[in-house]
């Protein structure tokens, strides 16, 4: 499926990988990788990573969702802003502490940020730990040990 810029497309939430992505059903019978815009939420392997993806399961699965469409990510999987209703999902997620505003691509999202800063005060969800790593760090070091142990294996 092509998108243009802005466009609203609705679905059956049918899975959910992670505290940021999802499956969605279409009308059409077309399943969806869906990214969510502006947050980034622990890995299922990171800690606070199942906490945050049973989250999401609980706003989201098994409803109808809409999407308001921004494109596609390096991955091919619909990047989008996720609704409920009139519920915006990603700003909950990072309401609840749930997920990190990932200002790296959604750095005029203001409401994301606020949200963020206002759960971290209230040391909600992931913020009640001290020093929690945000997933894109987790990420690099994962793909660092990752490679290092490979270089280990080839000797």
């Amino acid at each position: 499926m092509f998108f243009t810029q802005a466009e609203m497309i609705s679905g059956k939430c049918v899975g959910v990988s992670d505290g940021d992505t999802c499956r969605v059903l279409t009308p059409d019978k077309e399943l969806l990788r869906v990214r969510f815009w502006g947050i980034d939420a622990p890995e299922s392997k990171q800690e606070f990573g199942q906490v945050s993806k049973k989250a999401l399961s609980d706003l989201i699965f098994n409803k109808q969702i809409s999407l308001d469409v921004i494109g596609k990510d390096r991955y091919g999987r619909t990047l989008a802003k996720v609704y409920v209703g009139k519920k915006y999902v990603d700003l909950e997620m990072v309401k609840k502490g749930m997920a990190w505003h990932y200002a790296y691509f959604a750095k005029d999202a203001k409401d994301l940020a606020k949200a963020e800063k206002s759960a971290r005060a209230k040391k909600l969800g992931l913020w009640k730990q001290s020093n929690p790593t945000p997933p894109w760090e987790w990420r690099r070091k994962d793909k660092k040990v990752s490679t290092s142990d490979l270089q280990k294996k080839k000797k």
